[in-house]
């Protein structure tokens, strides 16, 4: 699993203050089980709202290719979709 970024740490954060916040606001709940609901509640939504947060791009390098990629030997066809060169067709014949 991938480590959290600085953003989705800081949305969820700020989602789990704020939501427990207002909610107790809102409730205007004094007993400990209503706590403890609007607690768990605040926390499942500030992993909801950390999880989604959209991670940033893989950055490119100067070659065009990505970190991830690694380069392909000489001499190793590698195919592509929509290249520009045509799919050779294979001819039998029906009956060898």
């Amino acid at each position: 699993m991938p480590r959290p970024t600085a953003a989705q740490l800081a949305y969820g954060s700020c989602t789990v203050i704020f939501s427990t916040l207002a909610m107790l606001l809102l409730s205007q709940t004094s007993s400990g089980l209503g706590i403890a609901v609007i607690a768990l509640a605040a926390l499942a939504l500030g992993l909801l709202v950390a999880v989604t947060v959209p991670l940033p791009k893989p950055a490119s390098t100067a070659t065009g290719r990505s970190r991830d990629q690694q380069p392909v030997p000489a001499g190793r066809a590698t195919a592509t979709v929509g290249s520009a060169a045509p799919a050779e067709s294979v001819h039998e014949p029906a009956n060898p």
